[in-house]
């Protein structure tokens, strides 16, 4: 959800892939792999992103803790019971 967020966000600005990652300090392989959605993002690279890209750092934060929920769940059974049970308890 954020790799996809991120791609468009970066073309949109016609930023080249090697840019972005330079703005990050990571290597353009692992950016590239994020934006895939291969490697999950970490804390502090979303908030980066929101600044560069003027974006919401709530809405952008929100789509990385949602990729930790469904990477965390991906090979899981009982998903959806499991992600009920949460929501029951966060209310």
């Amino acid at each position: 959800m954020l790799g996809h967020k991120i791609r468009e966000l970066r073309e949109q600005n016609q930023m080249l892939l090697r840019q972005l990652a330079a703005q990050l300090e990571i290597d353009t392989a692992v950016l590239s792999k994020m934006e895939r959605g291969d490697r999950l993002f970490q804390k502090d690279d979303v908030k980066a992103l929101a600044g560069i890209f003027n974006q919401s750092e709530e809405e952008l934060l929100t789509l990385w803790l949602a990729d930790k929920v469904l990477k965390a769940m991906e090979n899981e059974n009982y998903k959806q019971q499991a992600l009920k049970l949460v929501l029951n308890t966060l209310k």
